[in-house]
């Protein structure tokens, strides 16, 4: 969706001339108006990073620049390039990662979602967004060429069916505020360790998109952390978002929601393969098996834990 350009101390974004179902960069303006929503999106989270947006500009004798004359042909966003060894996937990697560390991460998090307004006209945008994204999960991965209905098949059709048995319990959700306009895309590589904290990339080309449930948002960060081999990381998110937002789903619903996450970054995944040329073909098809068998692991293991008493989570049981 976008070329990104790096220097020794600034990175800038030019968003490419293209338009999908869910997003439209198609014209000139289109770009100039996201690249402003990506600097006003992003304040919330990553202030000390997102600087500017500003045009890029070509003179009369063809030649580009980002600050010299000549007819705007563009716009794009310059940011302060981060320490790559202090992001969060990074950091798991080598295990150079501490716990009060991450207990800033889920704080921090944990504020921001506590200070978002209550989304209930628009929540039903996140129930569509369940929806039809799962729609498209169930036919990209069962698409033949991949050979994924064998294994795929029964996680698909156990979350279509948490979808419309637990459909109330999320309307209920929304008509109690717990449904805000969060990050959009909250991943690992998306969280810079440095001081202060930096969560960049929010997702700023479809707002429908960032209609959310924190605690389905905050879970996906701990299932891709897990992912990576840092399975310790999610109960401490999810700790600390109780202490804010002690609305929980149950059980099932975190299920539900782990398991469509995992259905949806395998189809992501695997899409790659739709694409001419196709890029690392050797790596999709077996990264999709991955988080099919993540999605089974979040539907029974959660599932199965839906009669256990909670325990206290804010300060010590």
């Amino acid at each position: 969706m976008s070329w990104v350009f790096l220097t020794d101390e600034l990175v800038y974004k030019l968003k490419k001339p293209v338009r999908h179902a869910f997003l439209d960069f198609s014209t000139i303006g289109k770009r100039h108006f996201y690249c402003g929503e990506e600097l006003r999106l992003n304040a919330r989270l990553a202030a000390e990073t997102y600087r500017r947006i500003f045009p890029l500009r070509r003179d009369a004798s063809g030649c580009f620049s980002l600050d010299g004359s000549g007819r705007v042909v563009d716009w794009l966003v310059e940011m302060k390039r981060l320490p790559p060894g202090d992001m969060l996937d990074k950091r798991i990697a080598c295990g150079r990662l501490t716990e009060a560390e991450i207990d800033d991460v889920a704080k921090t998090l944990a504020a921001f979602y506590a200070q978002r307004q209550a989304e209930i006209d628009d929540g039903v945008a996140y129930l569509r967004h369940l929806t039809g994204e799962q729609r498209i999960n169930r036919a990209i991965l069962l698409r033949p060429e991949f050979a994924l209905a064998d294994i795929v098949s029964g996680a698909l059709d156990i979350v279509d069916g948490l979808l419309q048995q637990l459909r109330p319990r999320i309307e209920a959700r929304i008509l109690r505020g717990a449904i805000v306009e969060g990050h959009g895309d909250l991943r690992p590589e998306h969280v810079c360790l440095c001081q202060p904290l930096q969560i960049i990339d929010c997702l700023e080309f479809n707002r429908s998109m960032r209609i959310i449930d924190p605690y389905d948002e905050i879970n996906y960060l701990g299932l891709e952390c897990e992912m990576l081999g840092a399975p310790w990381i999610r109960p401490l998110l999810v700790k600390a978002l109780m202490c804010r937002l002690p609305d929980r789903p149950d059980a099932e619903l975190l299920a539900l929601y782990g398991g469509f996450r995992a259905l949806l970054k395998a189809r992501l995944g695997v899409a790659h393969l739709l694409e001419t040329p196709i890029r690392h073909p050797e790596k999709w098809r077996p990264q999709a098996i991955r988080y099919i068998r993540q999605a089974e692991r979040e539907i029974f293991s959660r599932r199965s834990r839906s009669g256990r008493k909670s325990t206290p989570v804010c300060g010590d049981a």
